[in-house]
């Protein structure tokens, strides 16, 4: 059994010397050491030595296991040195190399425009309001002052979902509902998405953006629409920027009207740009009909306002002098950087 035990030592020095990794030095160990290891089975092999061998063999058995022990802890931290700095080298960043090329994305042009004109009337004291995109009828129409035969209401320019539910062809009923919700004064924007039945080309599509205006308060006339309006065209096309109201209908304000701004492109004069009249229409607006504010449970004889709508993609391709409104919605990274 002595010399099993010196052959077990010879063999346990040999495997150790030729361990490549750490987990080579523990399957040794659990080979030679672990509770089926091969050094245990001759200690448990003891009981059929004579007492006068028994204390021998455990001497030298405890001698051997220690041994290898003590040459599994030395060449165990030999490994981890020699890991630690293989992985150092592995892992080390070369600092002088140039850098991956990445990819960042950019702004669409739309939020773009949508931010500088949210942040303009901020400016100015409104507040952001939002509301469903899928509508009722009576938000979207009733409550909005159109008659039962409007043009709008019909399945050739509205997208019906049930007989009363809608894809809202305006960002108006976000008005009606705040009006219905909430106590004067209100002073809030209104934008978002809206759908129409509308062919795609260059200039329509049927889904698209607009922004619309709200101001309800005691004593709100037509001057301070303008003057809001004028401040707003001011800021966004450019302090040299005039303004210029003609009539128009809406049925849901009364007077209306259609806003046009000088051409920033030739300062007025004329060009293609403006089709040589020298101005560019930018919206509509009006005081707030009476009858609006009645549904919406506001006294027309205390309260009044005004209100005011454009379609941001519009606006987009003024500022941008972009001429087709299909490249907004085509998602071609290549143009988008362009702004």
């Amino acid at each position: 059994m002595k010399e099993k035990l010196q052959v077990l030592l010879q063999d346990a020095k040999t495997e150790i010397s030729a361990a490549k990794a750490l987990k080579d030095l523990e399957d040794i160990r659990i080979k030679f050491l672990g509770k089926k290891g091969e050094v245990t089975s001759v200690l448990k092999n003891m009981k059929d030595l004579s007492a006068e061998e028994r204390p021998l063999i455990g001497k030298i058995a405890n001698e051997i296991r220690e041994e290898i022990e003590n040459l599994l802890d030395a060449v165990k931290e030999d490994k981890k040195k020699l890991e630690i700095e293989d992985r150092l080298e592995k892992e080390s960043i070369d600092v002088t190399m140039p850098s991956k090329q990445t990819s960042r994305g950019h702004k669409h042009p739309i939020n773009v425009a949508l931010d500088e004109i949210i942040e303009i009337f901020l400016g100015m004291g409104f507040k952001i309001a939002e509301g469903p995109e899928v509508e009722t009828v009576y938000h979207n129409f009733d409550a909005l002052n159109a008659p039962v035969d409007h043009p709008s209401r019909s399945l050739s320019d509205t997208f019906y979902i049930t007989e009363d539910l809608i894809l809202r062809t305006q960002t108006s009923p976000i008005q009606v509902r705040t009006m219905m919700n909430q106590k004067p004064p209100i002073k809030i924007i209104a934008p978002g998405r809206c759908f129409r039945n509308d062919e795609i080309d260059a200039t329509h599509s049927p889904m698209f953006h607009q922004i619309e205006g709200l101001v309800i308060d005691k004593d709100i006339t037509m001057a301070d629409l303008k003057g809001t309006l004028d401040m707003f065209a001011k800021r966004l096309f450019g302090s040299q920027t005039k303004t210029k109201f003609r009539p128009h209908y809406f049925p849901f304000t009364e007077p209306s009207g259609e806003v046009d701004v000088s051409c920033f492109k030739c300062g007025g004069e004329g060009c293609r740009f403006c089709k040589g009249s020298g101005w560019i229409e930018i919206l509509g607006c009006g005081m707030v009909h009476p009858n609006v504010l009645r549904e919406c449970g506001i006294d027309p004889d205390v309260y009044n306002g005004f209100a005011f709508g454009m379609g941001l993609d519009r606006i987009t391709m003024l500022k941008y002098e972009i001429d087709d409104i299909r490249v907004l919605f085509e998602n071609d990274v290549r143009f988008i950087k362009q702004f």
